[in-house]
């Protein structure tokens, strides 16, 4: 029987025999061990080892060509440290297991600044120095698509049996169409203490959004953020659908963001972006400057493969260009209205395919790199961003790893093993995909050139 000390979501009932106990690599991928439950205390007591390079493996699970992790260590181990979040019950698979999240340290007992979720925490730790805690709050789009098919294609409707044709906008019928899906989908959060809050159909067909609510502590929505997706992929798959993050599965329609909302509270519990008005203190300018000044530099973090810049074509409804403004969904960096006592910024150009521990280290790390620097915030914009004359992110891939490797701000975000593991293995996934030849390729130009 699991202690329930270190598990939520399991009873007396559950016969678990099976724990996974995984690290979640540079692309947000877990990767680990399945073990028999009797090596529970081997997981949790931090005496599981596994090799270092799993962290910066590339999104098919290959080494990355001259990892100094690999040729000059010898592919060293380093030790599996348990999170301390509380088992998560696994019971979308044939028989329920145990799901135990790591991170990892090197063998001379320090972390390992490779690790994103150590990354992570490195600026959380920075902001706790000042005596602030950040309050986060994470909103994931996904698709759910039909499995049969080869490429993506919009799920048959449960209730009708017809394929969803159109974009449904806040369609309550569609939500209801798939309120089974939905509702074990809330109840593997509920049980697996991610707080789900509002679910909406969004602009594409079979398209969703789930927000989860604000919480104290950007580990754990990070944490939130990498299980929600691991969740809403199982549970699909049990209902004969599959779920997608990909920023742009559909060249046609919207793609797939991860929206992040911040604020700042001191010691006291007060929101320190709160002047009691609707401009924000001039903290929280400094934290947008920061953002501002940053985000090209980021945008790999934010758009880290191949496809997620297919969602940031300008013109795509997505973020392209770097500015602010008060309540203005076409700009990259939104003061949302409202109560001034919750007063936020949202971050929206990060796809749903982005590492969710990496996107809250550069966005929390670029707004503190404003407020230690007291950079000043450029104007805010009114109006339609996408018609504005304004500096824009990397129009491409290869010009986003170029800008993240060269940026002089990224250094004061991560560390420079981070920065070196993210590079190469972005420039290897780049280097596959540049070898590809594609059918649409073949057909415009085969016989025409």
């Amino acid at each position: 029987m699991i202690d329930t000390s270190v598990a939520a979501g399991f009873d007396a009932d559950n016969e678990v025999e099976t724990v996974f106990a995984c690290i979640c690599d540079l692309n947000g991928v877990m990767r680990g061990k399945r073990l028999p439950i009797e090596q529970l205390d081997k997981v949790v007591e931090g005496k599981l080892r596994m090799p270092l390079s799993l962290l910066s493996m590339d999104i098919w699970g290959e080494d990355i060509e001259g990892n100094d992790l690999v040729f000059d260590t010898g592919d060293a181990d380093g030790i599996c440290e348990f999170t301390g979040r509380p088992l998560s019950l696994v019971n979308w698979t044939s028989r329920p297991a145990a799901f135990a999240q790591l991170w990892m340290r090197q063998e001379d007992g320090k972390p390992f600044d490779g690790d994103p979720r150590r990354a992570l925490e490195s600026i959380v730790q920075r902001y706790a120095d000042l005596g602030l805690t950040p309050v986060v709050a994470t909103e994931l789009e996904f698709y759910v698509v039909d499995p049969s098919e080869a490429a993506p294609q919009p799920p048959l409707s449960p209730v009708t049996g017809k394929r969803l044709d159109s974009d449904g906008a806040l369609s309550l019928d569609e939500l209801q169409h798939f309120d089974a899906l939905l509702n074990e989908i809330y109840d593997a959060c509920h049980a697996q203490d991610i707080p789900a809050d509002a679910a909406i159909s969004e602009n594409g067909a079979g398209q969703f959004e789930i927000n989860l609510m604000h919480v104290a502590d950007p580990l754990k929505a990070a944490d939130d953020a990498v299980l929600f997706k691991r969740l809403v992929r199982g549970i699909a798959r049990k209902h004969a659908l599959a779920a997608t993050f990909m920023a742009k599965p559909y060249g046609d329609r919207a793609g797939s963001g991860m929206h992040v909302h911040f604020s700042l509270i001191d010691k006291d519990g007060n929101n320190v972006f709160d002047d009691g008005g609707q401009e924000g203190t001039t903290m929280m300018r400094s934290a947008v400057a920061g953002l501002i000044r940053t985000m090209q530099e980021n945008a790999l973090v934010f758009a880290p493969h191949e496809n997620s810049f297919r969602r940031l074509l300008p013109g795509a409804h997505a973020p392209s260009s770097v500015a602010w403004g008060y309540e203005n969904r076409t700009a990259a960096i939104r003061i949302p209205g409202g109560s001034h006592k919750a007063r936020r910024i949202e971050h929206r150009v990060a796809g749903a395919d982005a590492n969710p521990y990496l996107v809250l280290a550069s966005i929390l790390g670029g707004a503190l790199l404003g407020i230690e620097n007291n950079w000043t915030a450029p104007e805010p914009i009114v109006g339609d961003a996408y018609s504005l004359d304004l500096d824009q992110l990397p129009l491409d891939w290869a010009s986003s790893i170029d800008a993240f490797a060269k940026g002089p701000n990224v250094d004061g975000i991560f560390s420079k093993r981070l920065k070196r593991m993210f590079v190469q293995c972005k420039q290897q996934e780049l280097r596959r995909f540049t070898r590809q030849v594609t059918d649409f390729e073949y057909h415009s130009y085969l016989e025409a050139v």
